[in-house]
Order: structure tokens, then sequence, then C-alpha cells
């Protein structure tokens, strides 16, 4: 009776079918079955991942809490934004962009190039399907994924929601005592609105270095808070990007000496960023990246509004009142408005119920880059790299070979299974 119970078990038609009798009985949920991995997240992490797996020959089904690809793009970024990279380090897998694209594709441009992808690799996302709790459930070996109606089964599940899938609100003393606008920069289009209006950027990262110059480009008088100390890069050195000068002398040459020679003829380029507030790290900038996860800024033009005055730099904010701002350094200043450019942050842990690849404090994979893609069970991660597309190509492409073996295996088997059991499909 054991033998044939533990061959029960492990059998995947009586997994299902155990399923089916498990789940139908809710009044809120019906249960689809998943031939292939459920990926959470239609960005360009989920996109890269669907497409990988497609030329692998393993169908796979997007889940998409808005109403389109890419939200974040979309909805939440300025219209000024372009890819601080060049294209060639932030096409996906299996497609470049189009050739006559500049270097630094605008938002629009890399919309359409996303647009394309989806519709060159014929995926079709289901949107609206907010992703409300998923786990694996162990007597079945399957992971459940649930929406507000659905509840969707498979074997695999591919978290592709991305780094930045919620934003990051500081508080800070009197900040209900403010009379202006305090908006994320989630909510920031253009300066077009403050114009001749005195506006405080909180943050200093390639967001709110590109924030203030938008602003100044609209006639505002922009200030920045800078907390902490950072790195300032200019985007190309002698007619390269620096990041694709960084890759190369990589291969050469060991992180510190990089990092020295970056900072050396960055001080010959842009001069002593210290001078202007800017603080640099004890870490150089690859260090820092590496071991922090920390992104150096690359300068499109923000220095030299500092250097003119255009933008004034403070200190961390103290407290705010009516309408003014006092730092930590004493001073007390009048603004109109605030920005935080204070980014986003991962919203996995509240929703996967998973504590084995998830960090629970921060929501990225326990284990850096190149080893965070895979967890166990058929749990897999794609886009939380710290390493941008770049890192999203490379994870996507491991996943998806990872992912193919098994169903070469046995997926297909159980596809057709699947189709005699309770369970949708």
């Amino acid at each position: 009776m054991e033998e044939v119970e533990f061959k029960k078990v492990h059998d995947p038609f009586f997994q299902l079918n155990m399923l089916s009798s498990t789940t139908t009985n809710s009044p809120h949920h019906h249960c689809v079955w998943v031939s292939g991995p459920i990926i959470v997240g239609a960005g360009p992490s989920g996109l890269a991942a669907a497409a990988c797996l497609k030329n692998q020959g393993v169908p796979a089904m997007i889940l998409e809490q808005a109403n389109c690809i890419a939200s974040l793009w979309h909805f939440r970024t300025y219209d000024r934004l372009r890819l601080h990279l060049p294209k060639q380090f932030c096409q996906l897998p299996l497609m470049p962009f189009p050739v006559d694209f500049p270097t630094y594709p605008t938002k629009q441009q890399f919309l359409f190039y996303l647009e394309s992808y989806a519709k060159n690799f014929d995926l079709n996302p289901v949107f609206n399907a907010t992703v409300v709790n998923a786990e694996f459930d162990g007597r079945s070996g399957f992971w459940r994924v649930k929406t507000k109606v659905t509840e969707y089964v498979s074997r695999w599940l591919i978290v592709a929601t991305g780094e930045n899938a919620a934003e990051v609100v500081p508080t800070f003393e009197g900040m209900n005592e403010f009379s202006g606008p305090i908006l994320h920069t989630s909510l920031y289009k253009s300066g077009e609105c403050f114009e001749h209006k005195s506006v405080l950027v909180v943050g200093c990262g390639n967001s709110g270095m590109e924030v203030c110059l938008d602003l100044c480009n609209f006639n505002s008088f922009p200030s920045l808070v800078v907390r902490d100390s950072l790195h300032v890069l200019p985007q190309e050195m002698f007619g390269i990007s620096t990041f694709g000068l960084s890759i190369w002398l990589l291969k050469w040459f060991p992180v510190r000496i990089v990092d020295r020679f970056l900072l050396f003829v960055s001080r010959i380029i842009i001069g002593d960023t210290n001078r202007l507030g800017l603080y640099r790290p004890k870490h150089g900038p690859l260090e820092l990246k590496s071991v922090y996860g920390k992104t150096p800024v690359l300068d499109v033009g923000t220095l030299a509004k500092i250097r003119s005055g255009d933008i004034k730099v403070y200190p961390k904010i103290k407290k705010l009142a009516c309408n003014s701002v006092e730092f930590v350094d004493g001073r007390i200043e009048n603004f109109d408005a605030i920005i935080l450019a204070t980014g986003y942050r991962s919203n996995v842990p509240t929703w996967l119920k998973d504590t084995n690849l998830f960090s629970e404090k921060d929501g990225l994979p326990k284990k850096k880059f190149p080893e965070g893609w895979k967890g166990d069970q058929g749990l897999y991660a794609v886009g939380f790299s710290k390493r941008g597309l770049l890192g999203t190509s490379v994870e996507a492409t491991c996943v998806a070979e990872d992912i193919a073996s098994q169903w070469n295996s046995y997926g297909r088997c159980e596809f057709l299974q699947g189709q005699n059991t309770g369970i949708d499909s």
C-alpha cells in the first residue's frame, strides 16, 4: 500500500486531479492549468523570459496587473527620459533594436521596441491580472498563483516584476504641514507645470539629476538634496560610452584598476565633484556597484547647471514647514514644490510565499548575480540582478534553457494529461 501511495503522489495525473478537487470548491476562484511556466510581470523581464522560452519550444503564460506591457515605462516615467546606456547593452534576447535608432533611444522609441518585441514573438499577456498570492503546494508539487478571480496552476513560476515595482516614499518631520505639492518621480512628466517655481528634488541618482536638468529647461529654479556620497561619471569617454569602455577594460584588468582609471579620466573631463557638494564614496564606482548594487550617475548635462548655480545643492532634510525646508546644516529655504526622486523597490514579499530565493527584507534574490535567477521547486527570477537590461537578458536566457531541459523530459506529457482533468486549460 505504501508503494502505491508513493507512486500516486509522484504521478502528474493524480496531482492534477487532486488540485482540481481542492481548488474548484472555492466560490471566488476558478482554476486554470498552465502547461508551461507562469510569468508574473509583462515588463522587459517578463517579455524576455517568454520570448526565450518560446524560442526553446516552451509555452508560457504572462500575468500582468496593468492593461498594457511595460506599464512602468508607459505611466511612471518622465517625458525626456532616454536610455542611459547605449542600445546594444539594453536590447532583449533574440531581437536587436532597429538600426536607425539613435545610440541612446528615447522613452517612446524604447516602448515601440517593446511593442514590436511582443508582436514578433506573439506574446499575449493576460492583462488586469494582479497576483495577490503565489505559493508552492507541497502535496501536488505545483505552484498555485492566485489573482482576484482566478487561480493558475503550473510546475514553474517565473517572478519578473522587477526591482522597480513600488515607489519608495520617505517621511520627514512636518511633511503634512508643507503647503505645496509633494510628488514622487513616478508622477512627474515634465517641468512645464513648474515654470518659474522653486522646486526641491530629493535624491541624486540618475532620475534626480535628470529631473533637475528638465526643470532648468522649463525655467524652474531647482535645488537638489544629496543625502549620501555618490559617483558621477561622464556618459562617454573618448567618444565611447563609459559603460562600454568599462566592460572592455574589465576583460583585461581587475576592478580596482579600472575604477582608478575611470575616476582619473572623470576628474579630467568633469572636474572635482567634491567642490560641488557631490562627495565620492571610498569605494570605486564599479566596486560599489558590485558590492552594494549602487549605480553611478552618468552625467547628461546636470553638472554644468550645478556649476553655473542654476541648480543648488543641499544636504539632508531636517524638517519641513508650511512653505519652507530646514536642512541638517541649519539652512532654511522656501520652496513651492518637492519632488521625491527616491527610487523604487521590489514588491515580491507582499504576494510570493517563499523565503528561499527572495529576501523578505528587500524582495531581491538572496544570492548575487549571476546565481540569483534560480530557486527551488521550479521557482525562478528575472530582472533582479541590479545589472539593468543586460542582466535581464542573461537571466532570461538561463531560465529558459533550464526549464526547456525539464520540459523536454516530462512537460509535454503533463500537458496532455492536464487536458483530461477538471481544471481549465
